[in-house]
C-alpha cells in the first residue's frame, strides 16, 4: 500500500491542530479545521455516490473551500480534476465527459457556466457558497479514515492542451505529488513550520497546487490566499501576514516591482521567491531582488512533471536566465531529433525522468507513447545545458502562447474561429505585450463578401472560451502565407502596425 496525498492534512493536524493552515482576509482555518472540514467533504461526496477511483471536477478559485474540496475528494478515494474557474460551458462539458466525472464542485460565482456544462456532460453539480457550504458540512459526520491507495494510484488529472487542440489529462499519482512537494519544500524553497506562503498562483494549476498548497500543508506552513492576483492586494497581504515565501509567474513579479506604492510596504519578512511558467526577464529578477531584499529562484516544470523538474537552488550559484539544475531524484537531458544527446551548449529537446513524471495521459495511449519515448518524458521545449549542468530554455517546440502565466494553445482557439460563419481561414499567434509577456492575436481571412468587425470576432470567441484564451487583437489579411504543402507559415504572418 501507499500513502494517500490527503494524509498530509491529518499529519499536520496531529502535530499542531491549532496552527493556522489557511487565511483569506479576516478568515482563518487551522490545521484542525482543515482536517475536520475535508473529512466532512469526503462524507458529502460519498452521500452523492462517490466511489474509490471516481473523478470529481473541482472548479473553485483561491478560496478556503478549495483545499477542503481537494483533500476531501482524495480522502474519499476519488480523483481530483481541477478546473480553471474561467472555463465556459463547452470546455467544462469536455473536461467532465473526457474524465468521466459524474460530480463537480463549483464556486457559486461561476455556477451558471458550470451548471450548463455539467448538464451537457450528465454530471451532478454541487454549488459551493461559503455560508451554505459550511452549514451543509456542519450537518454531516466526518469520514475519519483516509481511503487506502497504492502509490501509483491516480490522485489528480491535470488537463493540458497540445498541438491537437484537445486538452489531454495528465495523470499524476499520489507518489508523484507527494515526492514533488516534499523535495521542493526541503531543497528548493526551504519552507517550514511557522512560515507564511502567499497563495497568489491559481490552486487549480500544478504550480500553485504543489509548491504553494501541498508543500505548505505538508510542512505546517500557513497559506494566505489571494483569490485573484492584484499587485496592490498582494503587497498588502504580504505586509499584513508577514509573508516569508512568494511563488509566482514573471508577470506577477513585474507588477509588484512596478507598483507605484511598492516601497511603502514592509516586506522585510520575505525570504524566498520562486518563479516559473515562462522566462523571467533578467532585469525584472535583479530589480525585484534589489527592491525587496530577497532571492528569486527561477525554475521549470510542466503539468506532466507534477510540476517542478528543475530549479536554481538556494545556497548554490544562481545563473540569471537559467532554469537551474534538476531537482533531487530527477534527471534531464537535451536530445536531438534522433534521440541522441547533443553536445554541451547545443540546442535540442529537453527530456525528463524521475519520481515527478506522470503515469500518462488519461485514456490517450497513443499520446502517452509519443510523450514517453525511451523511458523519458519529452517536454516539447528546446533547451541547452552549460558546462556546470545548468539548463536554459531557448524556445518552445510546441505551438504555444504564454499569456500572463497561462498556457494558450493556438489550435484550440483556431478551431473555434473556424466555426464562425464569416471566417474562411485563421491563424492564432503570439503578439508581444509589455504586461502579459505575450498576447493572443488572430490573423483572419474572411469569406468573400463577409462583413464583420475585428472586435465582433473577439467578442464572439470570448463568449465561447475561457477569458484568457480569446484573441484581444484580430486583424484581416487577404491570404495567409503558406508553404509548398499548403501549411500556414505562422512565422511569416505580419503583425499589425500598432504592435510591431
Amino acid at each position: 500500500m501507499g500513502t494517500n496525498l490527503a494524509s498530509i492534512v491529518g499529519a499536520s493536524a496531529a502535530r499542531d491542530a491549532a496552527a493556522p493552515a489557511l487565511r483569506l482576509g479576516g478568515r482563518t482555518l487551522t490545521f484542525g479545521d482543515l482536517d475536520d472540514g475535508s473529512a466532512r467533504v469526503a462524507t458529502l461526496l460519498r452521500e452523492h455516490g462517490l466511489r474509490p477511483g471516481d473523478r470529481v471536477g473541482v472548479m473553485l478559485p483561491n478560496v478556503l473551500e478549495f483545499p477542503l474540496a481537494y483533500y476531501g475528494v482524495l480522502r474519499a478515494g476519488g480523483i481530483v480534476v481541477p478546473m480553471n474557474v474561467l472555463l465556459k460551458r463547452r470546455e467544462i462539458a469536455f473536461y467532465l465527459e473526457d474524465s468521466g466525472a459524474k460530480l463537480i464542485l463549483a464556486w457559486h460565482g461561476f455556477a451558471g457556466e458550470a451548471r450548463e456544462g455539467a448538464a451537457d456532460a450528465g454530471a451532478e453539480l454541487i454549488t459551493v457558497e461559503p455560508e451554505q457550504f459550511a452549514a451543509t458540512l456542519a450537518a454531516l459526520e466526518p469520514t475519519t479514515e483516509t481511503a487506502a491507495v497504492d502509490d501509483e494510484d491516480t490522485a489528480v488529472i491535470l488537463y493540458t492542451s497540445g498541438t491537437t487542440g484537445k486538452p489531454k489529462g495528465a495523470e499524476l499519482s499520489h507518489v508523484n505529488l507527494l515526492r514533488n512537494c516534499e523535495v521542493n519544500a526541503r531543497t528548493n524553497t526551504t519552507v517550514g513550520q511557522g512560515d507564511v506562503v502567499l497563495g497568489a498562483l491559481p490552486l487549480f494549476h500544478s504550480f500553485g497546487q504543489t509548491v504553494s498548497m501541498n508543500a505548505s500543508v505538508l510542512v505546517g506552513a500557513t497559506l494566505t490566499l489571494v483569490p485573484k492576483f492584484d499587485p496592490g492586494e498582494a503587497l498588502e497581504t504580504m505586509a499584513r501576514d508577514h509573508v516569508t515565501h512568494f511563488y509566482g509567474v514573471p508577470t506577477m513579479y513585474g507588477a509588484l516591482l512596478h507598483h507605484p506604492d511598492a516601497g511603502s510596504y514592509d516586506l522585510s519578512s520575505l525570504r524566498v521567491c520562486m518563479t516559473g511558467g515562462s522566462s523571467m526577464p533578467v532585469e525584472v529578477l535583479r530589480g525585484f531582488e534589489d527592491a525587496f531584499g530577497t532571492i528569486v529562484l527561477e525554475g521549470y516544470g510542466l503539468s506532466e512533471t507534477s510540476p517542478v523538474a528543475c530549479c536554481n537552488h538556494p545556497g548554490r550559484e544562481r545563473k540569471a536566465g537559467s532554469i537551474g539544475t534538476p531537482i533531487e531524484g530527477v534527471e534531464m537531458q537535451v536530445l536531438d531529433e534522433d534521440g541522441a544527446a547533443v553536445p554541451q551548449g547545443e540546442v535540442g529537446e529537453i527530456v525528463i525522468r524521475g519520481h515527478n513524471v506522470m503515469k500518462g495521459y488519461w485514456e490517450r495511449p497513443e499520446a502517452t507513447a509519443e510523450a514517453m519515448r525511451g523511458d523519458w518524458f519529452h517536454s516539447g521545449d528546446l533547451g541547452r545545458v552549460d558546462e556546470d549542468g545548468y539548463f536554459y530554455v531557448v524556445d518552445r517546440k510546441k505551438d504555444m502562447i504564454i499569456r500572463g502565466g497561462y498556457n494558450v494553445y493556438p489550435r484550440e482557439v483556431e478551431e473555434l474561429l473556424y466555426e464562425h460563419p464569416a471566417i474562411r481561414e485563421a491563424a492564432v499567434v503570439a503578439v508581444p505585450h509589455p504586461e502579459w509577456g505575450e498576447e493572443v492575436g488572430a490573423a483572419v481571412v474572411l469569406e468573400p463578401g463577409a462583413e464583420v468587425a475585428p472586435e465582433e470576432i473577439s467578442a464572439w470567441v470570448r463568449e465561447r472560451i475561457a477569458a484568457y484564451k480569446y484573441p484581444r487583437l484580430v486583424w484581416f489579411m487577404d491570404a495567409l502565407p503558406k508553404g509548398p504543402t499548403g501549411k500556414i507559415l505562422k512565422r511569416e504572418i505580419d503583425l499589425p502596425a500598432q504592435v510591431r
